[in-house]
């Protein structure tokens, strides 16, 4: 390994997997916390610490200039970056390069490529894979209607850069579209610094297909599979799988070869995922994004493949070969993620706190990624996600099985959190059924609040 020492410029449960994936190669990690996170987990876990300024993020967890500091400070040779915060920021990556760092992840350049969504729906034009009708940049409401008749309603407006729903709404009719529009163009602009927009029709009734690649800087590219992330609440996902076992072989078989064939034509390297929409209906596939980095959900492909993920991100970003070949890479049983956070159902706002009790279950059918622990102080400042928990078994009901048991089993007190809502959306009939899809999760909802009140 030729890294020595890592800096972790992220912070919860993704801070802690990194660090773990660092012991297990040999390579110690130093984690930059703010002021808030002193007592969080990580703090226990890598070889030293280091507060890089206050709570706010923009004051410590996006502060380039800092984060490059701590990773000199600290005789650090690579900064990983987790997700979120500056994971897909090409200034960031070309920051790190600057100061002699390695980026734990793809090179700006091809950052740029497939962060930007109107770059990489071109990119799939090119190549033959299919997009979903839609447009160019819109910039003025009277291009939009235009353009929205052609497409025909409903349509999704989409911001060009960022991610996470930000910039993102679903139009019904003529009337919503110019305000709809002025509204995700102000939102992308605020998150994303860019409030570039376009048009793509809405596939109602879909599923949410991604596909995960691992690639090295010597032209080897695979790919780990597919998951399934339908079960969304505004575009933030709440429950993940892999495989999908609602494809057919056919179409999966399409949907694998149309991600590596993106992936080779980026020069990709490092993990990164690329996002498919599909109708089922009609067995057709749309692309809709590549994410360059880890993604929350990337335990259910590490759990169905045996593929560290972690672990060859830092490997393939040290100058090593990948050493995976397509033929190796296959799927035993089947597993599930549910992400427990600290929040007030059905409303879904913050519940910060310290936790009075935290006994995550224990079982060989289970994986929990967590930076919780008894006494620890959930801070309001940021995404308020406490835990993963994975269920993997021989096939998708006995995933489910040993997914609901872990979850009866996990003791948490101090806090609200979505621990009920999760058990609930696991005993829908729709849910074991596997017939859901990206428009199911708001009916539970309301059955839910149904249920408590």
């Amino acid at each position: 390994m030729a890294f020595k020492r890592v800096l972790i410029a992220n912070r919860g449960e993704i801070a802690v997997r990194v660090a773990r994936a660092c012991a297990a190669l040999g390579v110690q990690s130093v984690a930059v916390v703010s002021s808030a996170d002193r007592g969080s987990l990580v703090t226990q876990v890598v070889d030293e610490v280091l507060c890089i300024g206050p709570a706010p993020s923009r004051d410590s967890y996006l502060n380039i200039s800092a984060l490059v500091a701590a990773a000199s400070y600290t005789g650090s040779d690579a900064v990983h970056p987790g997700y979120g915060f500056l994971a897909e920021e090409p200034s960031f990556v070309e920051a790190c390069t600057d100061a002699g760092l390695t980026f734990i992840g793809p090179p700006a350049s091809v950052m740029r490529q497939v962060g930007n969504k109107l770059a990489a729906r071109a990119l799939a034009q090119e190549l033959g894979v299919p997009v979903a009708p839609g447009s160019v940049a819109v910039r003025t409401g009277a291009t939009a209607s235009r353009i929205a008749a052609e497409v025909g309603y409903p349509v999704l407006i989409k911001a060009a850069s960022g991610g996470g729903g930000r910039g993102m709404r679903v139009v019904h009719s003529s009337a919503q579209l110019g305000p709809e529009l002025q509204t995700a163009s102000a939102e992308a602009l605020s998150a994303f610094g860019d409030g570039t927009v376009y048009l793509e029709r809405y596939i109602e009734h879909a599923r949410h297909v991604e596909v995960q690649l691992l690639g090295d800087g010597h032209g080897h590219l695979v790919h780990l599979w597919d998951r399934d992330c339908s079960i969304q609440r505004r575009y933030q996902k709440i429950v993940e799988e892999a495989p999908v076992t609602a494809l057919p072989d056919h179409l999966r078989e399409e949907i694998l070869s149309a991600a590596v064939r993106l992936g080779r034509a980026a020069g990709y390297q490092n993990a990164g995922t690329v996002e498919f929409i599909v109708d089922m209906e009609r067995e057709a596939y749309y692309f809709l994004e590549i994410n360059a980095r880890v993604q929350v959900e990337h335990p259910v492909t590490e759990a169905v493949t045996g593929v560290d993920i972690v672990a060859n991100q830092i490997r393939v970003a040290s100058g090593e070969e990948l050493g995976i070949s397509q033929d190796e890479v296959q799927v035993d049983g089947h597993a599930i993620e549910a992400r427990i956070n600290a929040e007030r159902v059905p409303g879904f706002s913050p519940s910060p706190g310290r936790l009075t009790r935290w006994e995550p279950p224990a079982s060989e059918r289970l994986r929990v990624d967590t930076h919780c622990f008894p006494g620890y102080l959930v801070p309001p400042y940021y995404d308020s996600l406490l835990a993963k928990v994975i269920g993997h078994d021989t096939d998708r009901p006995h995933a489910i099985a040993a997914l609901d048991a872990g979850l009866a089993n996990l003791v948490v007190a101090g806090v609200e959190t979505t621990l009920p809502f999760m058990r609930h959306i696991l005993g829908q009939r729709g849910f074991r059924e596997n017939a859901f899809n990206t428009a199911w999760l708001p009916h539970v909802i309301e059955d839910f609040s149904e249920k408590i009140r």
